[in-house]
C-alpha cells in the first residue's frame, strides 16, 4: 500500500496508560504529512523534468543521426563527383591527345603532298629550264 500525505494525517493511535502526548503526536504527524507530500511533489517534478530531458535526448540523437547521415551522404557526393570529374579529366585529355595526334598526322601529310608539289615545280623548273636553253 502506498502511503499518502494523507494517510499520515488521519493516522489515528490508540491511548494507553502513560502513552504519547496526542497533542505532540498530531503537530509531528502533520509536519511529517507535509514533508512527505512536499518531497512526493518534487519527486514528481524531478520525474517530469526527467521525461521531458529523456524526449530532449531522443530530439537529439535523433538531430545526431540525421547530421551524421547527411555529412556521410556528403562526403560520398564529394568522392563520387570527384572520380567523375577524374574521369572526365581524363577523357578530355585523351581527346585532345586524339586530336592532336591528328591534327600533327594531317599537318605531317600535308607537309610531304607539299614537298612532293614542291618537287615537281622543281623539276619542271628543270624542265623549263633546259628547254629554254
Amino acid at each position: 500500500m502506498k502511503l499518502t500525505p494523507l494517510d499520515i494525517k488521519k493516522q489515528r493511535f490508540s491511548l494507553k496508560f502513560r502513552g504519547y502526548d496526542p497533542t505532540e503526536v498530531e503537530a509531528f504527524l502533520e509536519m511529517v504529512s507535509e514533508e512527505y507530500e512536499t518531497l512526493l511533489n518534487e519527486r514528481n517534478q524531478i520525474h517530469e523534468e526527467l521525461n521531458k530531458l529523456k524526449v530532449q535526448l531522443r530530439d537529439y540523437q535523433q538531430v545526431e543521426k540525421t547530421l551524421q547521415e547527411t555529412l556521410m551522404n556528403a562526403q560520398e557526393n564529394v568522392a563520387q563527383a570527384r572520380e567523375q570529374s577524374k574521369r572526365e579529366a581524363q577523357l578530355i585529355l585523351r581527346e585532345a591527345e586524339i586530336k592532336a595526334e591528328k591534327i600533327l598526322e594531317e599537318a605531317k601529310e600535308k607537309l610531304e603532298r607539299m614537298r612532293n608539289e614542291l618537287a615537281i615545280l622543281r623539276a619542271q623548273k628543270e624542265s623549263f629550264s633546259k628547254r629554254l636553253r
